[in-house]
Formats: C-alpha cells, structure tokens, sequence
C-alpha cells in the first residue's frame, strides 16, 4: 500500500521516468534549465545517501546498464565519490565501473589516486585486485611510476589472486610507457617462477605481450610449466601451449629429421594391403628404423612437452583442443600427429563459429596429410542446416581427401549437392567435381559426363558452372573432345551466364582447325549481339574472330573486320585497346611488318593446362590455428613461426641448479655430521633387497636436493629405502677409516660405526638413522678424536643392542635426556662440556624421520649452552641447523587490560624469547598480571578461545589469589603458524563481589616468531641462493651517522636488529656486509636477511649512510613484513 506521499514513478526500458512528476498535473517548462529533469537523478540520489543499501542498489542498477551496453558516463562524479565505502560490496561494484570509464574520464579518475593507493593495502584481497585494476585503466603517462610501485607490490602479494592481476597491469603499462620494460621485465622474471596456476597463465600472458623473444626467462621455467599445464585455468593453457610452441621451434631439433614417409602415411592396419614384395618390405624396415632413431633422439624435454599436452585434448575448451592441435602439428613427429585428429573432428559439434576455424585448420592439414582425415570421411558430409561457409570448407575438405579408393561415394555426395538451393553451394560442388576429375585421372571421363549431364539443368547457374569446369577439363585431354565441344556449341543460345558463354567462345577458339564449320556460325551470330554483351564475352568475340581470320579466311574476314569496327566505339577501354591491338596485328598499315608473319604463333600457341588446387594449399606459412592463418592474410601484432635450429641448443640451460647438500667441516660455528643407519625392518620380513638397484639407491643417497623438491613423506622413503640398500651392500660410501668400520661389522651385522670425512660427509653403514651434532666452543676436534669418540660410542651401542626384534623399543634412549647423555660415557662429556670442551651429541631421530609431521628438540637450556631443533620441513634435508640462544632479551612490556577497564585489573605481556616448555612450535608469551585495585582478585584463569585457523594456545596455571597491589607472573604457549594475526582470549577472574571477564588480544611481531639459528657463511650463501626471485625482499634505507661512532664498527646496528628480531648474527668475510639468520619457530622456514653498505669513508661527514636491508624467506607475508619492521626501526 501506498501513503499519500509516496510517489509511483514509471520507468521506460531505458531507466527514464514516463511520469517524472508524478504530482504535478501540469508538467513544467522543460526548457527551463533549472528545473529541467535529469535522466539518472534517482540514482544520483541514491549515490548521495548515507544508506549503503540504496549505494548498492544504485550500482547495481548502473552495472547493469553498463552490461547492457548503455552509456553511464554521466554518473561518473557521483560514482567516484563512493569509492571511499566502508561497504564492501559497493566498494566492488565502484572498482567495476571505475575500470570501464577510468580511461574516458581520466580527470576525474586521477583525483582518486591517493585512495586507490590506500586500497591496494586493504585487508580484502578483491579491494586490492580492483585497485590496481583501476590504477593501470588510467591512460595517464603522468602516473605510470606509482602504477610501477603498485605492480611491483602486488607481484609479490600473498595473495594468488592479486599477483595475477598485477601480471594483468603489467602490458597495460608497458603500452603506456615502453620505456618501463626493463624493470617490468624483472617483475615478470619473479611471476613466471610463480608456482600458483592461478598465476603462471596471467604471467606468460604479460610475458608474449612485452618480451616474447626473451627465451632466457623460459629456461629455468620451461619444466614447471609442463608440470602445471594441467593445472591451469583454460586460458592459461592456451597461453602457455602457443608460448611453448614457439620455444619449441627454437629450441629442439626438427623432429622429422631423416623421415623418408611420404605425406606421413602411416602403416596399413591391416596385414594383407601391405606390398607382399621383398624390396617394399626392406624399403619400410629402413623407414621404421630411420623412425625410431629420429625418435630416440628427440630431447628429453621436448618430450615432455608433448606427454604433458596431450591429455588436453580432452579438454571442454575448444581453443585449448585447438592449441593442442597447433603444438602438435608444428612440433611433433609425422607418426604422432595422427592423435590430434580425433579430438578436432569432436569439434565439428559445437556451435558454427568454432566450426569454422577447425575446418579451415582441417583443409589446410588436408592439403598435406590426406590420410590423417580419410576414417572420418562421413563427419564431413554438408548438413542441410549448416551455414554456407560450413559448406563450403567441409566441401574443401571432401575434395582434399577423395583419391581412387573413396571418390565414389563422394562423387554421389556431389551429385546430391548440386540440388540444393544454395546457388554459391552448387557453385561451388561443381567446382569440386572438376577438381577431383583433374587430381584422380580415373574418374576424368566419368566427371566430365556428368557435367555435360548438367548442360540440360534448368537453373542457368548451375548450367554456367558446368559450362566452366568442363572448359577446364577439356583444355587438359588431348582426345575425345569434339563431340562434348560441339554440344557446347549448339547451346550457345541457351547459356546466358557470361563465364560460361565465354568459356565456349574460348574453346570454339582453341579448336577452331578441327571444327572448320561450326565456329564461323557462332561467330556470325555473336556479332549480331556483341553490343548486348558483357565484357567478358566481348573480349573472347575479338579472340575467336582473329583465329577465325587466320584459319579460314575467306569466310571469316569480313566478319572480323566488321567485330573489330564494333569494339572500336565500345565504352571499355579494355575491349578498345584489345580491338585495336588485334587490328594492327591482322590487318597492318605497313604491308611489309614482320609482327604479321608471328600472328598465328602468337595467337593459336598451345596453352598449358590449369591446375586445379585448394586455395588453403598456401597457408602452411602461417601458425595454424591463429587469426592470420584463418583470413589467410598477416594481421596485426603477428609473429611468424620460427624455424628449427640446424644445430642442437644447449639443453643443459633448463637444467635448474640444485641447492648444496651438506655443511663444509671448516665452519667455526657448527660441524654436523650425519650417520645415516638402515630403516627398521617391518616384524615377519627377512633381508631383502631394496626396490631400487645398487646404483640407484647410491644415486638417490647422494641427491638430497632432488629429494628435497618432492612431499616430505616421499623423500623419506625413498632415502630410508635408498639406505637400506647401501648398508646391504657393504660399501661405505666416503670414509677414511674403512677397516675399523669393517671390523666392527664383522662383529655384528646390525652395527656399523659412524665415522666421518674431513669435509663433513658421513659413511653412511648402519641399520638405523642416527644424527652426531657437535658444537666447537674455544678448541676445535681433530677428525681422529671425533672418530675415536664416535667408534666408542658405536662399539657400546653395539654392545647393549638386543638382536630379537621384541627388545628393538629399548634400543632408543630417552627423549628427555638426549643432551646430557649420547653413550656410557655421557657424564664424562656432560662434564667436559660444562668445562669448556666439545659436547658430543647423539640423537636417535628414527621416528622423527619416519613421520614428517612430527619435531623433536633439546629441552630448554642455559643461555651458554646450544639446543638442536628438526623442523617439519626440514626431516629430509641432509642438513639441520642448530638453534642458538637470543642474543637479546626484550624487557618491553605491552599492556593488553588496563586498570580502568577491569576495575584494578592490569595484564601486561612480553617475549621473552626462551623455548617454550609446552612444544617446539610455540614462543613463550610471559603475562603478568597486577592488581591495582581495591580488591583482592581471585581464580585468574583462560575462560575462552577465539583463535583464527592453526593458531594453538596452551593456557598457564590459574592464579587462585592475587592481593591488593601484587603482581604475578605466568606464561603460556602459542603456536601463531608464522601469521601476524593475532590471538584472541577470554579472560576471566573473580572478586568477592562479582565474576569479570574480558577479551583480549596478544599481537606478536614478525620478528618475535623467529628463532635465531647459527649457521657458516658458505652455509648462508648457499641458502641464500635457494631463495631467490618471489622469496626475497630488498629495500633501501637511511641510517644515521650516530649509530656509527667508527666506521668499521657495527655494533650498534647489529643491536638494532637483535631488538628487532630473534636472529644470529652469521661471520662474514666482506666488508659492509652484515648477515643474520633465524628460523621461523612454526615451521622451521629459514629468513636470512642481509645489510649491504656503501663506502662509509666517501660519505658525507654529517650526512645519513645508505645501505640496502635484503629479507630472504620462503614464506611471502613473513619477509615482507619483516623488511618493513627492520625499516622502522631504523627511523
């Protein structure tokens, strides 16, 4: 129901008012500009209110226009104003309009920088996608640099999504400013080494668009992109496979190198249609091997190029079948190309237009393959309701493929065609008749009968086109062509066609000596109507009357001379000149020209000839699939296909670099050493040998990086059975002391001593996998003493082990007490330790191994002392890194509940940075708590959880009483899963009054969620060097003069950074180089930053230091921020 204010207004279909006052019953002047009504002033209205429902309603409204094609231009103010929602439905919807009409009104759209850069710091991924979206639609030059910090930004986004689009903006800017190509280049560098599809297909997109010729940036991509070309979005795939396929002419040899099939036939299915003789059976043995070498030495990699696309012919996507098809077309052996067919003939039923463009690749396959197409003869009969071009290119293809065995019952395909009503079609039907009478000689004579069969159809078209093709024919037979040319005579009168009737004239010409009668008659008559005739049939008029006059003159030269006055006067200049040109050759001034004696070679010369062939026979320069090939004319922006190399590239460049195996043994920090022992045998097994051979278990031993690129679980298994393998073997794979470690297996099969090498690689000969980590404090070990000490720690463990599988659980020490005690001399070395000497450590890690998911470390220990730490990630790498203890403890106090707001209450936290007693994952978070009030407060407790995904929190002890102006202090665990989110608790406590609880919240800094980790220079290299491209962060910083009291001293900057996070500082041997390494304390992930610093000396005096501060991390979100809180902290 309506109120008596409401106002009913009706809108028209396009959004304008019928009633646009619908209280008025006289209308005002329209003419009046200040009460002219405005088309889309309800919904400019509705922009204008503080209600975010009518703001959504309202660009709804207007999307919906846009989509509908309308113009919304004019809402563009009211539009832009909205940009700074809080909704965020209408923020989106903003961004969409804004991407339509940012490029229209650039204005307008530039005084909304300083917001949309606001935005691509917003928390919602989509808000930041928008932004950047809209900033890059802005076709100002003005703004290409903060369009360049926003991609760079967002390229290394921790959202999937945003990095695609930042690949999206990255030809929107190159298009703006080329000259931004360089670092763009760099940007794209960092994308294509992006492992995330939703990624990879947007990267290579931008790749083709700005640098297509850069193959280096392929290399090191070329296998990753094999591996997720499954996994891509449709139009990745297409993306990727055109860009691979152009990689692939450049890059490999022609596979069809030394192929001696001709037009790639293949093999008969059947045995009996073989040659039966001796010469053709030796002959196609020297093809197959000839084959099967040119396949053998295809390279590996573009092997897998073709493995992994063909399962994409089964796509939905016809353009991705099609992509397939091209790849495979240009870059695959003739034997293989056969599996493509099958899939595009599966095209043939989608819509019209997909039609098209795979019977036009079809034809031109055809021309060159006929028998790939010959099974699928019947998929390329023309419907009745197909279009004309669908006709006509799987007419094409009929012809392209008819030879002696299957012309029969296409020449019945034909002889149906020609009754159709399509004119072009019949046309055209006719025209493939000849051309198969002209390829197939067999069915010449029987073709030509039937086209002098259509001489009597009642369409005149269809009597032209016949009339035309058998001209064709007859000028290639040399006999049995007078009867049908005198037929075609006698119905000069009836084809009224002007290409047919020309096509008699020609041949009457062209036989004029055979036919002495009959052609002097036609020419009487076409005199009488040569001014009613087209200029086709004027022109062949002339030609028959002057070979006339030089055959049989005495009939024919007055008629001649009389056509030749006729064409004098004619309107065409071409009948003119062609008049005048035939009068001074047969009827000179001079008596005495020598171009008369020539008349009858010039004119009545044999003439080769036409050959008949299909229009798509000449599109094999074009790539197939593409739009030039399609038009068969180079469009705009094509590249052509480039040819194969003569010589082999070096394929060693796809070959990515595996990262170092193990520590070197000079490091000063740590030496660790790994005993690798065989896995446990499964109970009811005896000794069998492993799954791989000899030389693959040695193989697969000595790659840990390879091991380290596949599932934790996976490579576990493989390296346990790879052990296995090696220790039933017997050979030890690098040792010094190789007859003590023969002896002691002599002694007992289970056990082999643990010795090790000078460079820190372990003999790896035992049964069970065990880990020696030995910390050097003052005094090294010489590699004679830690053998000593390891072989008597292996002599006793072999001395105490049980041999029945019943007893194998006492094998394994105590967890709890694996650092004080590693043999039976354990309180000698815990000794020797305090005193100074080398803790000698051995930690039976066999179940930490066999399960990936688990961790196990040291309990905590004294500030002086060491603690080793297995994360989850790190159970299959050959090396482990030994935690060490912060070199700062930060007394800051953060207060989360004040005494106002809890009435006396106040609750304080810091990180004190000590291994927490609860689990390795978690960082110690010290509460303290301090009763201010004027009560005693009571059961102070975690009433409540309310943590974010894989965030885990273990609560502390209840506090049961707290007094008047007390304080106490309690800690507790959280795990926050290397997130900067943070945890959020209920806290609750008690008075002698009333129950109080409270939510809060303990944000910790990235720097907190780390653990230090002490490691060797050459170590930090080498991992460095693993974390390069989308995993580093660089920045430039200022620092002031005063944090360097001396110039080579940075004493004072490594504090900052020990303030900052928990990270070790790593010995360097450069100067100006500051290096620091830490481990996240969730997953083990290693952040390596390093500070790089100009030549202090040639600086200013009082001026600031500038250095550049790099963050290297495989998780994103932590390096990124962690650069920012290191630049902060320097301001």
């Amino acid at each position: 129901m309506f109120s008596e204010t409401d106002e009913l207004i009706i809108y028209d279909s396009n959004d304008v008012p019928l009633n646009p006052y619908p209280n008025e019953f006289f209308p005002p002047d329209m003419y009046d500009c200040n009460i002219m009504f405005c088309r889309h002033d309800d919904l400019k209205q509705m922009l204008d209110s503080n209600r975010d429902n009518l703001k959504l309603e309202a660009m709804k409204r207007i999307i919906g226009m846009v989509a509908k094609g309308r113009d919304a231009s004019e809402l563009f103010p009211a539009v832009v104003k909205n940009v700074v929602s809080k909704n965020t439905e209408v923020k989106k919807l903003v961004y969409v309009y804004l991407v339509r009409y940012a490029e229209e009104q650039q204005d307008l759209a530039l005084l909304s920088i300083s917001t949309f850069q606001r935005a691509l710091k917003d928390p919602n991924q989509l808000i930041r996608a928008s932004a950047l979206r809209v900033l890059s639609s802005i076709r100002v030059p003005m703004i290409a640099p903060i369009v360049m910090l926003a991609i760079r930004d967002s390229a290394a986004d921790m959202s999937a999504y945003v990095r695609k689009t930042a690949a999206h903006a990255i030809p929107k800017l190159y298009s703006l400013d080329p000259d931004q190509k360089d670092e763009l280049v760099t940007i794209l560098d960092k994308l294509l080494a992006d492992r995330t599809t939703l990624v990879v297909g947007s990267a290579v997109m931008a790749f083709e668009e700005v640098c297509p010729e850069r193959n280096d940036l392929v290399h090191k991509n070329y296998r990753k992109l094999c591996a997720l070309l499954m996994d891509v979005d449709e139009w990745g795939q297409i993306v990727i496979l055109n860009m691979l396929t152009r990689y692939a002419r450049t890059q490999f040899l022609d596979p069809n190198i030394g192929d001696l099939t001709i037009d790639g036939e293949e093999r008969p299915f059947y045995e009996d249609e073989k040659d039966e003789s001796e010469e053709s059976d030796n002959e196609q043995k020297n093809n197959e091997d000839k084959a099967t070498k040119s396949k053998a030495a295809m390279d590996s990699d573009h092997r897998l190029l073709l493995k992994n696309s063909k399962p994409l012919l089964q796509s939905r996507n016809a353009a991705v079948v099609m992509a397939v098809a091209q790849l495979y077309y240009h870059c695959a052996p003739r034997s293989e190309v056969p599996v493509v067919v099958k899939a595009l003939v599966r095209l043939l039923r989608a819509h019209s237009e997909v039609q098209a463009v795979v019977l036009t690749c079809i034809a031109a396959m055809s021309t060159e393959r006929k028998s790939l197409f010959e099974p699928y003869l019947k998929s390329f009969y023309v419907r009745s309701s197909d279009p004309t071009q669908i006709k006509l290119l799987k007419l094409e293809i009929l012809t392209n493929i008819a030879n002696e065995t299957n012309i029969p019952p296409i020449l019945r395909e034909f002889q149906t065609y020609i009754s159709s009503h399509d004119k072009e079609f019949v046309a055209a039907s006719i025209q493939a008749i000849g051309r198969c009478a002209s390829n197939i000689k067999q069915v010449a004579e029987t073709c030509l009968n039937g086209l002098v069969s259509l001489l009597s159809h009642r369409d005149p078209a269809v009597v032209g086109g016949a009339v035309v093709v058998a001209k064709t024919l007859l000028q290639s037979q040399k006999s049995g062509t007078k009867p049908v040319i005198t037929q075609l005579a006698k119905m000069v009168d009836r084809v009224t066609v002007p290409p047919a009737r020309a096509a008699i004239l020609w041949l009457l010409g062209e036989h004029c000596e055979r036919l002495p009668h009959l052609p002097p008659d036609v020419l009487r008559k076409m005199a009488k109507t040569f001014p009613d005739e087209d200029d086709i049939v004027k022109l062949q008029i002339i030609n028959l009357a002057a070979k006339l006059h030089l055959t049989n003159p005495k009939q024919t030269t007055l008629l001649c001379q009389y056509v030749l006055n006729l064409a004098r006067y004619d309107q065409s200049y071409d009948i003119r000149d062609k008049a005048r040109f035939i009068r001074h050759l047969l009827f000179p001034e001079n008596p005495d020209s020598k171009l008369t004696k020539y008349a009858k070679k010039i004119l009545l010369s044999s003439k080769p000839a036409p050959v008949l062939q299909s229009k798509y026979k000449d599109r094999d320069h074009f790539q197939l699939g593409s739009m030039s090939h399609f038009l068969n004319t180079r469009a705009a922006g094509y590249q052509d296909l480039p040819g194969y190399p003569e010589e082999a590239p070096d394929p060693t460049v796809r070959n990515v670099e595996p990262p170092p195996s193990s520590v070197s043994s000079d490091s000063k920090i740590f030496d660790l050493d790994i005993v690798t022992k065989n896995s446990k045998k499964k109970p009811g097994k005896g000794k069998g040998r492993s799954f791989y051979s000899d030389s693959e278990a040695s193989e697969k031993s000595g790659s840990g990086s390879e091991s380290e690129s596949g599932s934790g679980s996976e490579s576990g298994t493989e390296d346990s059975e790879s052990d296995s393998e090696d220790s039933e073997s017997g050979s030890g794979k690098s040792s010094h002391s190789a007859d003590e470690g023969s002896a002691k297996e002599d002694v007992s099969k289970k056990k082999v001593a643990s010795t090790t090498t000078s460079n820190g690689v372990n003999s790896n000969n035992s049964k069970k996998q065990r880990k020696v980590v030995r910390y050097n404090r003052k005094e090294a070990v010489t590699d004679s003493e830690s053998e000593e000490s390891s072989n008597e720690n292996s002599e006793t463990s072999s001395e105490s082990e049980p041999e029945s599988d019943d007893d194998k659980k006492k094998e394994e020490p105590p967890k709890s007490s694996n650092h004080k005690q590693s043999s039976g001399k354990g309180k000698d070395a815990g000794n020797n330790a305090a005193a100074g000497g080398t803790i000698d450590m051995l930690l039976d890690l066999e179940d930490v191994l066999g399960n990936a998911n688990s961790s196990i470390s040291m309990s905590p220990t004294p500030a002086s002392a060491m603690s080793v730490s297995i994360s989850p990630s790190q159970t299959n790498a050959t090396v482990n890194f030994q935690r060490a203890s912060p070199a700062f403890i930060p007394n800051k106090l953060n207060e989360i509940l004040t005494k106002i707001v809890s009435g006396g209450l106040q609750v304080s936290y810091r990180f004190p940075r000590s291994p927490s007693i609860y689990s390795q994952k978690m960082i110690t978070v010290e509460l303290q708590f301090q009763n201010l009030g004027k009560d005693p407060v009571k059961e102070i407790r975690i009433n409540q959880h309310m943590l974010s995904s894989g965030i885990k929190v273990h609560d502390f002890q209840p506090i049961s009483q707290l007094g008047v102006n007390e304080s106490s202090v309690a800690s507790i665990g959280i795990d926050f899963n290397d997130t900067t989110q943070g945890a959020k608790l209920e806290l609750a406590w008690g008075t002698e009054v009333e129950s109080r609880k409270h939510t809060v919240t303990i944000n910790a800094p990235v720097g907190e969620l780390i653990q230090a980790v002490s490691m060797s220079e050459s170590v930090f290299i080498s991992e460095q060097g693993k974390l390069k491209g989308m995993n580093e962060h660089e920045s430039k910083i200022s620092i002031k003069r005063t944090l360097l009291p001396v110039a080579s001293s940075y004493q004072s900057l490594t504090t900052k950074i020990y303030e900052t996070a928990n990270l070790l500082q790593v010995p360097s041997t450069e100067d100006n180089l500051l290096r620091f390494a830490g481990q996240s304390v969730s997953s083990g992930t290693l952040v390596l930053v390093t500070m790089h610093f100009k030549n202090t000396e040639n600086s200013e005096a009082d001026g600031p230091i500038e250095a550049k501060v790099v963050v290297n991390c495989e998780k994103i979100v932590v390096g990124s921020m962690l650069l920012q809180e290191i630049k902060e902290s320097f301001k």
